[in-house]
């Protein structure tokens, strides 16, 4: 018998889901803590001493690759947000511990560990799946990046032993799992923030619209859909920018070997405040730069900083404490950051008008696609039903309140910000042929 089998595979946390002929789904659930959870962490991890018998690295991933990276004290690699790199054409392969991998690879290990514990649950899943995808892939230029980008990301899926791919925009299955729960049509606009990027979609949705629909031969219900190659890796990277980079050198000097006073170079710091570059900073290279940075300072408790974190790959560590600031900032209007892993020590506060401040121009760029999705669509803002926000930047209050000014808070719901995407791709399998 066929499944109706749906993939949400994000840039920080991933699910799955079935759905039953009659639209019942039934969510995969993942290790996590000694108990069980409805999101795979898109998270992989290499140990040095976990060689197979072609002496390749074997990986591990989920909420296990943070216990195997937590229990080896920093040893190995980590390597996290792997989807933003789908449109970088010049990012092919890396290197870990002396074997070379494709993105492609590193994807399909993922996809790979995630059906194998789906399918621990739920039985074999089928050669077929729908895939969500964004409107707009992070840092892609144009529809020729989107294209590579989902060719790359098809690859890696077909990898993990899916025969028969079929793409969704991740609003618009958002939508599926938003009608879902209607007894009534609405006019609904999607807004959908993942980890990588922002995606809106104008649906019209409800057991009338979807009769009126499939009367007219399949019409399309779907307005308009739209994003932005941003989302919460790029508020949290205005944190470690503004609240934590000056506490690991930026900014500061230190001394050439021709005697000349050189500034901390501002690369190191882009790539830190990226979490899907700043794993890859640990390269023979980079450490051999920044000892050299270290040893002649001027500001050397800094500069020693900044090379623990990337020397004893702090990352997630520094991603943690970077997230827990910005989800107390979403229930208060004041935090205190912290980030103690010795000899690292950084402690700030932070409220949340200064948080807003630093967001202003990736807001903006929400904001203004939203406005441009509804003037292509030829829809005011006054004839929107409902605005359904989902995924974990839903939470930002500078983000709602873009969607509260335009629309009015008592038009604004929320929900099913981990697995509404998940969901609605289920959903979606079940009206292919």
């Amino acid at each position: 018998m066929r499944r109706s089998v749906g993939l949400d595979l994000g840039t920080t946390n991933s699910a799955l889901a079935i759905a039953t002929d009659g639209g019942e789904v039934t969510l995969a659930r993942f290790p996590h803590m000694g108990g069980l959870t409805d999101t795979f962490r898109s998270i992989l991890y290499f140990h040095p001493d976990a060689a197979d018998e072609r002496r390749a690295i074997t990986s591990v991933a989920g909420t296990v690759a943070i216990e195997r990276y937590l229990e080896a004290d920093g040893t190995g690699r980590l390597i996290q947000s792997l989807k933003s790199y789908l449109a970088d054409r010049g990012f092919e392969s890396t290197n870990v511990f002396g074997r070379t991998y494709s993105l492609v690879e590193l994807l399909s290990f993922l996809v790979r560990a995630l059906r194998g514990h789906a399918e621990k649950q739920l039985g074999a899943l089928g050669p077929r799946i729908v895939v969500g995808r964004p409107v707009h892939f992070s840092s892609g230029q144009g529809d020729d990046d989107d294209a590579f980008a989902e060719s790359r990301l098809r690859a890696a899926i077909a990898a993990a032993g899916f025969e028969d791919i079929v793409f969704e925009y991740e609003p618009v299955a958002a939508a599926y799992y938003y009608e879902s729960r209607l007894d009534h049509d609405e006019l609904v606009l999607i807004a959908d923030f993942g980890g990588g990027t922002s995606d809106f979609s104008l649906v019209r949705v409800g057991p009338g619209a979807r009769k009126q629909a499939e009367a007219a031969g399949g019409a399309n219900r779907i307005l308009g859909t739209d994003g932005v190659g941003l989302a919460g890796d790029a508020l949290d990277a205005k944190i470690l920018h503004n609240l934590v980079s000056p506490s690991l050198g930026l900014g500061s000097t230190y001394r050439s070997m021709l005697g000349k006073d050189l500034a901390a170079p501002v690369w190191l710091y882009a790539r830190l405040r990226r979490w899907h570059l700043l794993s890859f900073l640990k390269s023979k290279k980079t450490l051999e730069l920044l000892n050299e940075m270290n040893q002649q300072a001027n500001e050397p408790v800094k500069m020693a900083a900044l090379l623990a974190v990337v020397e004893n790959d702090l990352g997630y560590h520094l991603y943690r404490a970077i997230e827990r600031a910005k989800v107390e900032l979403s229930q208060r209007e004041a935090t205190r950051f912290r980030f103690n892993e010795p000899p690292v020590h950084i402690e700030h506060d932070l409220t949340r008008a200064q948080f807003d401040g630093w967001i202003a121009e990736e807001t903006a760029s929400m904001a203004a696609c939203v406005d441009r999705l509804l003037v292509r669509a030829g829809v005011a803002a006054r004839d929107v039903d409902r605005v359904f926000m989902t995924g974990g930047t839903s939470f930002v209050p500078a983000v709602r309140a873009l969607f509260d000014a335009r629309f009015g808070a008592d038009r604004i719901e929320a929900g099913g910000e981990m697995i509404s995407v998940a969901s609605g791709l289920a959903l979606r399998a079940r009206e292919l042929p």
